[in-house]
C-alpha cells in the first residue's frame, strides 16, 4: 500500500488495518494530535466523494492500493488568514485610488485593483469556510460584532452596487462606494483577523 499526504509519500507500517476505512481512522487519530484534518481523499487515483465514502472505506487494503490525502492543519488556516489580513489592509489603501484612475482614463490600473479585491474576498471566504473545521478559529473571527456569514450577507448588496456602478461607468458612485463603504469594511475585516490571531 502507498500513502501520500499533500503530494508527499509517507512511510506507513500497517498494524491491524485491513480496510481503507481502518487506515483512514488511524491516520485521522494521528492528524488530530497535530491539529490537522483530512479534507480530500483519492483512492487508486479516483476522488472519493462524500456519497462514496462508506463503500470506499470497506475496500480491502492490497499491495497496490494507493491512498492520497489532502490534509489541512489549523496552522495552514491561521497562515492563510494572516495573508488575507495583509491583502485587505493593502486594498483598503488602494481602493480610494480606483475612481481617480477611472476618471483619468487609467482603466487598466483600476481593473487590476478591482480584480485583486474580488480575489481577496474569494480567498478569505474560502479560508473562513475551511476554518469552520477548527471551530475555535472560526468563532474567534468577529467582524464589527458580526460573524463572517452575517458580515458578508450585509456586504453582498454593496458589492453588487459597486459592480453595477463600474458597468455603467458611474465614477461618482464607484468613488463613494470605494472610499466610504468598501475600504472601511476591508479595514474592519483586517482588524477582525488580527484580533482573532492574537487569541
Amino acid at each position: 500500500m502507498e500513502l501520500f499526504v499533500n503530494g508527499e509519500k509517507i512511510d506507513i507500517t500497517l498494524e491491524d488495518e485491513k480496510t481503507v476505512g481502518e487506515v483512514l481512522k488511524s491516520f485521522e487519530k494521528e492528524a488530530e494530535k497535530s491539529e490537522a484534518t483530512t479534507i480530500g481523499i483519492f483512492l487508486n487515483g479516483k476522488k472519493v466523494l462524500a456519497d462514496d465514502f462508506d463503500n470506499a472505506s470497506k475496500t480491502p487494503i492490497e499491495e497496490n492500493t494507493k491512498i492520497e490525502l489532502t490534509v489541512l492543519s489549523k496552522q495552514d488556516v491561521i497562515d492563510s488568514l494572516g495573508k488575507s489580513k495583509d491583502k485587505f489592509s493593502s486594498l483598503a489603501k488602494k481602493l480610494p485610488e480606483v475612481p481617480v484612475a477611472l476618471q483619468g482614463g487609467k482603466d487598466k490600473e483600476a481593473n487590476t485593483v478591482i480584480a485583486e479585491l474580488a480575489e481577496a474576498i474569494d480567498d478569505f471566504c474560502h479560508t473562513a469556510a475551511l476554518s469552520a473545521l477548527f471551530p475555535e478559529v472560526y468563532s474567534s473571527i468577529v467582524i464589527d460584532g458580526k460573524s463572517v456569514t452575517e458580515f458578508f450577507e450585509e456586504f453582498a448588496p454593496l458589492a453588487a452596487d459597486f459592480e453595477q456602478s463600474l458597468e455603467t461607468k458611474d465614477t461618482v458612485t464607484s468613488g463613494d462606494l470605494c472610499e466610504y463603504e468598501i475600504a472601511p469594511r476591508l479595514e474592519l475585516i483586517a482588524k477582525a483577523i488580527e484580533d482573532s490571531l492574537k487569541k
